[in-house]
């Protein structure tokens, strides 16, 4: 081989590797005929293994597979922890992230949202003979949440101290032995757990004033345009349908025992109107 010849081959061949270097991924994943999503490993209504058949179920569960049925793929369900649900996106390890997840500008940072879906409200509950009425009252005390969650996020911001879990279920446990004086959660899981308490352990009651509203969205990596653009298509068209307020009302609409009612569109999130968390 002369040295023209070398010289084009060596040329072709980095262009070659810069191409792959910079794969479309959702071409990737049209390919594979597989789009892998990140789901909370046990955080029900979201996600969670069924008792029975031992498969992963919940509202994110049932989302993903609605937004894989539109691509024309089959949906690969990966759970992850709170905390892993970015880290898992930047990484590679999933294509999107349906893990109630909440938009934050240090999350922007790192990964790409989708337009949201709903609004949701990070809440307080404590014991029901607990003094305290508004979230101010519980500044400087110990709140429990799970570890890397907005809900960490919204108690640090209250000026509170976050005493941290794995899961929702041992920082509940955490407030009923008396280690922390409350939780924050979301408002699903805080309905139920309130809900719960009036037949067993001690009774626990709901701070109605919000510890902090947040956008949800989708977790994609960044730069990966055509993803982001598809993604949320799909969201609109969903919504449009009425197929997210379907899977809404089965996981958490009147007849759950959340009794919540979906009336959020998806639109792009300069049109809502919330002070972004850091």
């Amino acid at each position: 081989m002369n040295m023209k010849s070398w010289t084009l081959s060596l040329a072709l061949a980095v262009t070659a590797m810069a191409g792959s270097a910079h794969a479309d991924q959702l071409a990737d994943i049209m390919a594979a005929k597989v789009i892998r999503c990140g789901t909370f490993a046990d955080v029900p209504p979201f996600a969670s293994p069924d008792p029975k058949t031992r498969e992963m179920v919940g509202f994110d569960v049932d989302l993903c597979g609605a937004i894989a049925r539109e691509l024309g793929v089959k949906p690969e369900i990966k759970p992850v922890s709170v905390e892993a649900r970015v880290p898992e996106v930047k990484l590679g390890h999933v294509d999107i992230a349906v893990a109630n997840l909440a938009y934050t500008l240090s999350r922007a940072e790192q990964i790409q949202f989708s337009n949201p879906y709903y609004l949701a409200k990070e809440m307080l509950i404590v014991k029901a003979d607990d003094p305290g009425q508004k979230k101010a009252d519980f500044a400087g005390v110990r709140l429990a949440s799970t570890k890397g969650s907005t809900s960490e996020l919204s108690i640090r911001l209250n000026k509170s101290q976050p005493l941290t879990f794995q899961d929702t279920g041992s920082a509940y446990l955490a407030v009923q032995q008396g280690k922390a004086r409350g939780m924050v959660a979301n408002t699903m899981t805080t309905t139920k757990i309130v809900n719960e308490s009036k037949t067993k352990g001690a009774e626990m009651r709901m701070i109605s004033e919000p510890m902090l509203y947040q956008p949800i969205g989708i977790g994609m990596k960044k730069d990966e345009p055509a993803l982001t653009a598809k993604i949320n298509e799909i969201l609109v068209s969903l919504d449009t349908s009425g197929e997210i307020n379907r899977i809404w009302d089965k996981w958490l609409g009147p007849n759950t025992e959340y009794k919540m009612t979906r009336t959020d569109k998806v639109v792009p999130i300069t049109e809502l109107k919330f002070d972004p968390i850091p």
